[in-house]
């Protein structure tokens, strides 16, 4: 068992490890809501995208924090330019939004004609 200073640290509240303990399960229930899409109308988008060599526009479906500085934040119901990178994850598409410039995950997007 854990010495009783660190359960009565001053610097942390004592709801710290509790928070830490329920972080996994949080996140776990946060990814099972998240909103999902059909395979194949993904498949099909990102097929299409991939035959065609240029960039294409996308239709924001759900509000998406960026992870990080190489991710493009996003808001529901916006549209932006999409394109894919030779290499790059299939899950994934480069975002293009005035001069910010991002990856995007491409369950978040519909993509347009």
């Amino acid at each position: 068992s854990f010495p009783s200073t660190f359960l009565s640290n001053n610097n942390q509240s004592s709801s710290a490890p509790v928070q830490s303990v329920s972080a996994p399960s949080v996140l776990a229930s946060a990814s099972a809501s998240l909103p999902s899409v059909s395979n194949s109308i993904v498949t099909s988008g990102i097929s299409e995208l991939k035959s065609s060599s240029g960039s294409r526009k996308a239709r924001v479906l759900y509000d998406y924090d960026a992870a990080n500085s190489s991710e493009l934040s996003l808001l529901a119901d916006e549209v932006i330019t999409v394109y894919s990178i030779p290499g790059m994850d299939s899950d994934w598409l480069m975002g293009e939004r005035g001069n910010q410039k991002g990856k995007v995950p491409i369950t978040y997007l519909e993509l347009l004609n």
